[in-house]
This record gives structure tokens, sequence and C-alpha cells, in this order.
């Protein structure tokens, strides 16, 4: 996910050392400085202090665990580029799938070594997999764990690394192929396995370009990694990322030029940051959408009642929610689930959204009428109850430092309170806990989406994934069962045709809102780094989202003097 794939949530002050922040050099005027020997200082906004676990494994590991460290120190086998669907190699320099698509052989690359020289094999490759495989707790891509679809075993065979699943597999390359982190086997062999889901691997071991230099609760120093297996890469050698706590004093360092590299929300950024110098750019492609998230493992709730849903879904006004809370940088999103990037290439069943409400265009009548038509409709207070007193009342549970989140929940509080629907907003400095264990009741959050609009939503309501991307703890055997359709099929037209019956589930039962159409943040500046990916040259994303960073640093180099 943009934001919560990383685990990156908030509080109000930022503890960056004074040290780092006046050893960055500034990038104001048009001219270039060399960035030679300085490091690259990351803004992008965590909203929590640094835990300094870096277990790739370990998805609550907030903020820097996790996936998030998968790229830069832990590799994948290739790099799927989700903007263009380019599959590049990786640890493995090629693939193949037989046996009707359910056996998927990759070639493993020669003359890897990890971080600490010991060479990389296949076994080490076979090792991450069946490692996964013994503690499900391990697998959040749910790779062993599915109905349908499911690896059924992992074995090196000289060269190569031979995967094989008990049906027609395609949809899991992209996990399978570009999530899962390769682990050294001689380390990870010797770690309980039982504790591994939550072991900190405070010093990690991998085959990416950077080790872990030094870290505290403030900074986290990523240094290159002296056995790295591409000759001349990393060109930077030192990569920082201070633990900012909020929007404004993450964008505070990217505006005095004391920061190259962002990727959260700037108000009015023009003015902001790209007038402040040529040197400044900015580049948001969306990807996925902003939703308000439903817990549908709350007991006795109102939100059972998919009336209710539908009436808080066209009461809010989507694109009034970008206007004010993201000053027009995001557009409103479609309840049908189909992101803005995905909508002109055929996934959308326009007669199927047009016949509920109008695609939910903004309707505060119509929602008024729901609720009325599911029982609440006594008001007291300026808040809808039911005969039985069950009030429409509920918190929202929100990243607390990013500022424009924070506005975009006034701004739908705003909204609900004129149909009688009160939201408390909760503002936290790690939301992703509530949500990851089930205990909130509605929130704000966005996913990592994938190679086409159905990632998105197996990451919202696949059952399989309570627990690592489900936070909407949806678990229906039908839409279960759509997915498990979808990843055996490379059949464009049963895959569209899968797909609008997800979107027909997303018009009628409302699992969650989608509210906005989330961009993968982007700011970056010129004056001492370059070879960015660019609109022109979109060769990954280039917000500091897994694995994308870590393709991302083997491009960016340093400015010449």
């Amino acid at each position: 996910m943009r934001r919560l794939t990383s685990r990156r949530m908030t509080v109000t002050t930022v503890l960056a050392a004074v040290g780092l922040l006046a050893a960055a050099c500034s990038s104001g005027g048009t001219g270039k400085a060399s960035g030679a020997g300085k490091p690259l200082i990351i803004s992008d906004v965590t909203g929590a202090n640094w835990n300094c676990q870096f277990n790739p494994l370990n998805f609550a590991a907030w903020p820097e665990g996790g996936p998030s460290e998968t790229g830069p120190i832990y590799e994948p086998l290739v790099f799927e580029n989700l903007l263009t669907q380019k599959v590049s190699p990786w640890l493995a320099t090629g693939y193949q799938w037989t046996n009707g698509l359910k056996t998927l052989t990759f070639t493993i690359r020669k003359g890897v070594k990890f971080s600490d020289g010991v060479p990389m094999t296949p076994a080490d490759v076979a090792f991450t997999f069946n490692l996964i495989n013994k503690n499900p707790a391990l697998d959040g891509w749910g790779l062993w764990q599915n109905v349908h679809g499911p690896l059924t075993s992992v074995t090196a065979q000289g060269d190569t690394v031979v995967l094989n699943f008990s049906a027609p597999a395609p949809t899991y390359f992209y996990y399978a192929a570009g999530q899962v982190p390769i682990l050294p086997e001689h380390i990870w062999s010797k770690l309980p396995l039982k504790t591994l889901s939550t072991y900190s691997d405070k010093n990690p071991v991998g085959t990416g370009a950077y080790v872990v230099g030094s870290c505290s609760s403030s900074n986290v120093v990523y240094k290159a990694n002296p056995h790295y297996w591409q000759p001349g890469k990393p060109a930077v050698k030192t990569v920082e990322w201070p633990a900012y706590l909020s929007n404004t004093t993450g964008n505070q360092c990217l505006i005095d030029g004391q920061c190259q590299w962002g990727g959260q929300y700037i108000p009015n950024i023009q003015q902001a940051y790209l007038s402040k110098s040529a040197a400044n750019h900015n580049w948001a492609p969306s990807i996925v959408s902003v939703a308000l998230v439903i817990n549908h493992n709350l007991k006795n709730s109102p939100l059972d009642n998919v009336e209710v849903r539908q009436a808080m879904a066209l009461a809010i006004n989507r694109d009034q929610v970008g206007a004010v809370g993201e000053t027009g940088a995001e557009a409103g999103a479609h309840q049908d689930g189909i992101a803005l990037s995905y909508r002109s290439e055929g996934w959308v069943d326009t007669s199927l959204a047009s016949s509920y409400f109008n695609d939910y265009a903004y309707n505060p009548a119509e929602a008024v009428k729901l609720l009325d038509q599911a029982g609440y409709s006594k008001i007291v207070g300026g808040v809808r109850e039911n005969s039985a007193g069950q009030k429409l009342s509920f918190a929202l549970t929100n990243n607390g430092g990013y500022s424009d989140w924070v506005a975009d929940a006034t701004v739908i509080a705003q909204q609900l309170a004129r149909v009688g629907i009160q939201i408390t907003q909760r503002n936290l400095n790690d939301p992703t806990t509530p949500e990851v264990n089930g205990n909130y009741e509605i929130g704000l959050a966005d996913q990592t989406g994938g190679p086409g609009p159905e990632y998105e939503f197996r990451q919202w309501l696949y059952g399989p994934a309570i627990g690592s991307t489900n936070y909407t703890q949806w678990n229906d055997p039908a839409t279960n069962q759509l997915f498990n359709q979808y990843s055996v099929t490379n059949d464009p037209t049963v895959q569209h045709a899968i797909v609008f019956k997800l979107e027909k589930l997303m018009l009628s039962q409302v699992p969650y809102i989608p509210v906005l159409g989330a961009v993968s943040w982007d700011q970056y500046s010129t004056a001492q780094f370059t070879g960015w990916p660019t609109p022109q040259n979109p060769y990954a994303q280039g917000q500091v989202a897994y694995p994308d960073w870590g393709w991302d640093l083997l491009h960016i180099k340093p400015v010449s003097s």
C-alpha cells in the first residue's frame, strides 16, 4: 500500500537529528550542485518513530519493518512495474510457465552474494518459499493458504527453482515473483520457527544494494552493500530517512532543500514547493483508491445493514473531499472500485454502475430515504437512531500525521452529519494496528494494488488476507470463489467477467467506500541527484513504496560537480 504498505502513521512533531539537517545541502536556486558523497535524505512521512525492526515477513512490524524493506535490503526474483506492467529480471534472470500454467520455473542469477559475503543460491530461494509455508503467519500473500491456485511444492533444481501449483496460477506471479523477499538460509534456518513472524531482524542480511548502517528512533541510515552483485551500484552510497511524524515537518524539509525525496501530500504544491526551485519536481500517477474502510467483523453494528452502507456512500461528496482535503490534488473515486488508472481500459461495466443510484452520485436526499427505510428515522441531537436506541455514531480511525487525510476525514464527517450520521475522528499515531487486528469501526486507508484492478479488490476483500491487507474483515465464500477463479486464468474475457462481478458486489453490498483516486506521491530534487523515474521514463513508482524504492535506488545517482 502506498501508505499502509509501509505501515506509516503519525503524531505531531519531528525528532530528526539536528546534525542530520545541518549536514543536508540546500537545493535552492536553479544550478546543480554536486551530490557526490552526500546522503540522499528522504522526507516521506512515516508518522511514527522508528522501532528498528526490519523483518520483511512481519507485516505488523510498523513502520519500517514488514514488506517495506523489500527492494533496498531484501530483493525479490523480478520487478513488475505497476505503471507499465513490464517485468524485469532481478534475482532471477528469467522464468517460464509450463504444465498448463501450473508450474513456474525461475532461472536464478549466479554471482549474487548476501551482504555478509555468503553466496546466494537457488537453495536460499526454495528455503524462503518453504519457510513461508511452515508458518502461516509469514504468508501475507496467501501463496500456500488459498483454496485454489496454492503452491504445492517449491524445489531447487540445479540453477533453477521450480514452483508447482495445484491449478493454473498466473495471478500469483505478481506475488511470488515480485513481492517475496529472498532470505539467507544460513541465518533464518537457525531461528525459532514459531517466533519468526515477530522476529525483529535488527541487523538484516539480504542481497539488496543497501544494509542498515545505523538506526535510532529518529533516523535510519542505509549504507551501500559492499558485496552487492551489480558492479558500480548503488551510486548513492548513503540514504537517510528521518522519522518525520507529520506532513508539515516532512514537507518543510523538502521545501527548504534539506531533503531530496518525498512521498506525501503538499498543500498547494505549485506555490509551496515547485516554485522554490527549477530543480524541484512532482509526479503523482493514480494507482489505487483512498477508501472509507468498514469493519465487517463487528457484532450488532448498524454497519451490518447494507442500506446504512449505501446511504453513507451516497452522502459523501467525493469530489468535494478531493477539492478541500487534497486541495484538488486527488479526484473523487467511484463506488464500483475501479481505480482511475484502469477506467479507460475496458474494466468498467458502465450499465451496471448506472443502475445503482446513478453510480452513487452524491445524493443526500436518497441517503436520508435509505436510512429511514433501515429504521433509523428518529433524530436525537442531530444523530439518527432506531427504535432500540441504536445510534448511527461511529469512530473513524485515521493517520493523525497525514494532514490531508485528517482534512479528508473532517470533510467526510461534515457530509455524513448532514444526513444524521455522527463521526468522531480518531487520529492515531499507528492506526494500522487496530485495522490489522480488526479493533475499529471505520477508517481511511489504501492499498498497493497490482497489475490490474483485481489486485486491489483482492487486498480489500479476500478472506484469507484478513490480518494482512484485508482490513475490512470481509470474508464471504462467494467473493473468495471469484478471486480463486480469477487466479487460475489468463483469459482476458474471463478476467473482465469476474471483475464485473466484483463491481456488482461493490455497488450492491458496499463492503467499503472508495473516496479518492489515490496518487503515488513523488517529490524529488534534481539539484544533487539525477536518474529519478519520470512521466517520460516511468521505470517504477517514484514514491518510497516497496519494492519500487529499491529499484529506484539502482537508477538514482549523484550529480557530478
